[in-house]
């Protein structure tokens, strides 16, 4: 049964729509409807492709000579706008006045602080001669280990502009995390903090900087932030270190103009993730944030975007990206729940954020404890709110509607740091149906296949897509032979990409329903689900059931497989409530 939650306002004119006339009056077709553009860019992904670089106006120093290797199959991992160059940076960085580009705030100091265009091309410069001053060039690995904070955006874009490769891992990592991270991939440099504030706590930085500096012996400087201001700044025992304002002061006051080191379409732009060490490029990475925060988000001026995010986390570079649109973007590190859960609502309210960007979890925990923003907040320039992280529970799609905006844009959103983008997510165009991500994005041909190669709709299957597109990894680290790529994403169905996520496809409506990562499909007696599907259902046991975990045995002699379902459940309801869910578990087969 559908259930519609929200439809496109009468008369309204979205980007999506301005771009489809460009198509319609180019190349002389009638393209109706999303659907029919969608399809057109299926059939023409290399003239799709060209048209958005030119509609989003991507700044190179050299046009590219052809837009993809179309003679190469997607395992073979073809290259995108061939003899192009440009920096991802740069394009970042097209706009320098004084407009509102970062609003920042933090536990560590509540208050917003503003940044402007100007100043961040200024600081960037500051930074990027610092760089250049330690021998920092192009191919160099440059990583930092910072909240979410306006100096992590300053130096990536610093690093960027040099044609060296960004990585980053989240300040509330662990030392183990944080060398498992960087070990593979030997920096030349990186930035630490003293200490951040979490949960009304501050928690200190230094010793883990000092840990995790001692296992990378490639590193030639270590550079210190002083994120809390009344915190220690004690360097001694961490070798090769520096405070930040020491080591800008380096290169002098003669500090050159803003420059940018021109590099081919695929060049190394970010290294995200461990063990994989996923590479993504400076081209593949900035045209496909462009299409999906221009078309799909259909961000126009006035927008200011906002995701609850770390560093570490992809959402953190889609975020970032939109800065090259003139879109003001909110950076936020803290705790999302103090000193209350509405924290980052009434931070909403105060700066004006018009599309709110968070996990499904967080959603998820609102709640659960009966949070109600339609109530405490105005909200009055919030359409769009995004959701990623895991499958958004159908559930959460009513709390949404009923409990924070009426009238909001759900945008539930799939993708991940494989991609670092979306497969499929928000769409201005279409109507949001309960527990459904509206549709595919442009240009991303995904499909849903049995373990067979059949596709389905109705049923489900593993997401799939079929053609290529310009964010896929240039190559991962240390894989001279690209072996690791390919057993990652090829392995299964030969020459297509498999995304190892559990998916449906809505018959009629063309929405998906993740369903969980298939590489943790339950499969008892060759029935094949994910677990999300009985998390749907234990869902349905509020504030009886604290916790679950859904997981696979398989027998080892047999190969047959069987689902135990563990359940953390609430004290006080325990004694009643022990029978029913043993009557659960057995309904259900588990």
């Amino acid at each position: 049964m559908l259930h519609k939650l929200w439809s496109p306002p009468t008369g309204n004119r979205t980007n999506i729509d301005d771009f489809r006339d460009i198509i319609m009056n180019k190349y002389q077709v009638k393209l109706e409807t999303y659907w029919d553009l969608y399809q057109w860019s299926l059939d023409n992904i290399s003239k799709f492709w060209e048209e958005f670089w030119f509609y989003i106006d991507i700044k190179h120093s050299v046009p590219f000579r052809q837009v993809l290797e179309e003679n190469k199959k997607m395992d073979e991992i073809p290259r995108w706008f061939l003899d192009a160059r440009l920096n991802y940076a740069e394009n970042l960085l097209r706009f320098n006045d004084n407009r509102t580009a970062i609003y920042a705030v933090s536990e560590a100091n509540p208050t917003v602080k503003k940044l402007t265009f100007a100043e961040l091309n200024d600081s960037v410069r500051r930074y990027r001669a610092a760089l250049k001053h330690v021998g920092v060039t192009i191919g160099d690995r440059v990583v930092v280990y910072l909240p979410n904070c306006p100096e992590a955006l300053i130096i990536c874009l610093a690093t960027t502009s040099l044609g060296a490769i960004f990585s980053a891992a989240s300040a509330d990592f662990g030392v183990l995390g944080v060398t498992e991270r960087f070990s593979q991939i030997e920096p030349k440099i990186i930035f630490g903090c003293n200490a951040v504030v979490y949960n009304r706590k501050t928690h200190d930085a230094l010793t883990k900087l000092k840990d995790s500096v001692a296992v990378l012996p490639t590193l030639k400087h270590v550079v210190v932030i002083p994120f809390v201001p009344d915190y220690s700044m004690d360097l001694s025992g961490i070798p090769n270190s520096v405070a930040v304002q020491d080591f800008l002061a380096m290169p002098g006051e003669n500090i050159a103009p803003l420059e940018f080191e021109q590099v081919p379409f695929h060049h190394p732009l970010f290294i995200i993730s461990a063990p994989k060490c996923i590479v993504h490029g400076h081209g593949g990475t900035l045209i496909t944030h462009l299409k999906e925060h221009k078309l799909q988000s259909n961000m126009k001026d006035g927008d200011i975007l906002f995701y609850f995010t770390a560093v570490s986390w992809m959402m953190w570079n889609w975020l970032i990206s939109s800065i090259a649109l003139g879109t003001p973007i909110v950076l936020y590190d803290g705790s999302p729940i103090i000193p209350d859960y509405y924290r980052l609502w009434d931070l909403a309210d105060e700066i004006g954020i018009t599309i709110f960007g968070c996990s499904a979890r967080y959603l998820t925990t609102l709640e659960e404890h009966q949070i109600s923003p339609r109530t405490h907040n105005k909200l009055d320039k919030l359409h769009t709110i995004l959701s990623t992280g895991s499958p958004l529970h159908s559930r959460i799609f009513d709390y949404v509607y009923q409990e924070i905006k009426a009238n909001v844009l759900l945008g539930s959103i799939t993708g991940g740091t494989d991609i670092i983008a979306c497969f499929a997510g928000v769409n201005p165009t279409l109507s949001v149906h309960r527990g459904e991500i509206q549709s595919p994005h442009l240009a991303m041909a995904i499909e849903c296949w049995s373990e067979e190669g059949i596709k389905l709709e109705g049923d489900s299957g593993e997401l799939v897509c079929v053609k290529p597109f310009p964010s896929m990894p240039v190559h991962f680290w240390n894989d001279p032979d690209g072996g690791k790529y390919r057993r990652a994403y090829f392995d299964k169905f030969p020459g297509i990409w498999n995304h190892s996520d559990f998916c449906l496809v809505h018959p009629v409506t063309r929405g998906i329903v993740m369903l969980g990562r298939s590489d943790g499909t339950l499969n008892p007696n060759g029935i094949r689900f994910g677990s999300a599907e009985i998390y749907s259902i234990v869902g349905q046991f509020k504030g009886e059931v604290l916790d679950s975990l859904c997981v696979a045995q398989r027998n080892p002699e047999s190969g047959n497989e069987r689902v135990i379902l563990f359940l953390k459940v609430s004290e006080t309801k325990k004694k009643r409530k022990e029978a029913e869910y043993f009557s659960f578990i057995e309904m259900h087969n588990i």
